[in-house]
């Protein structure tokens, strides 16, 4: 997310609504991330990453759902995960250039300017059996390069095999509906960003950072 060819690419927001993608019941919700979040932002999304989450989950095999942990992200919380990140490395490599931290930082949270979740554009999810509970992809949402020894990365070869198969399942899925995967978090998904927009040749993205109203 530091390549500088992402921040260059222009938004122009179609202004759709952030929708709560618990009204309906069609798709499991996670309540991990709630937290003191008593708005429920966590669990919006822009209309059509909703509709195409939905498309996604009706191509699963039978006996499988897709399991929605987070959604939309504050601007001003999305800014105090960069920063806390980026201390973090700092405390590591104390010796990095402010560059080098933040295009460090960026591997694993967007800078707080371009970041999808805050677009309402970007969603955090896995899969989970038809009881809801959640299976195997290799390490838990939101496992770090440095605490998973790089298997949050989607194509990680430090894997299990049933690991590997749940993957391809949910990528064939989300890519068929549309939705574009940020390859150093295989949980991580979007549609209409800058991000998607670079990666699927549009001229400009279809939505920008918001607050939630």
């Amino acid at each position: 997310m530091s390549d500088a060819r992402v921040a260059a690419v222009p938004v122009q927001d179609c202004d759709e609504r952030l929708v709560d993608v618990r009204r309906g019941g069609e798709l499991l919700v996670d309540a991990r991330e709630q937290g003191t979040d008593a708005v429920g932002a966590f669990a919006h999304l822009r209309e059509g990453v909703l509709r195409r989450l939905l498309e996604a989950q009706a191509l699963l095999p039978d006996g499988l759902r897709l399991l929605f942990v987070e959604g939309y992200r504050p601007p001003a919380l999305q800014r105090r995960y960069f920063e806390g990140y980026a201390e973090r490395l700092r405390s590591v490599h104390p010796d990095w250039q402010d560059g080098r931290l933040r295009s460090a930082a960026s591997r694993f949270v967007s800078p707080p300017e371009i970041a999808p979740h805050s677009a309402g554009a970007a969603v955090d999810l896995t899969l989970a059996d038809a009881d809801g509970h959640e299976l195997d992809l290799g390490t838990p949402i939101d496992a770090s390069p440095e605490d998973s020894e790089g298997a949050c990365y989607t194509q990680a070869p430090n894997i299990g095999d049933r690991a590997r198969a749940n993957r391809t399942t949910l990528a064939a899925a989300l890519t068929a509906a549309g939705l574009v995967n940020y390859p150093t978090e295989w949980w991580h998904w979007s549609y209409g960003d800058r991000y998607w927009a670079l990666l699927t040749g549009a001229e400009a993205a279809r939505y920008g950072p918001r607050e939630l109203i």
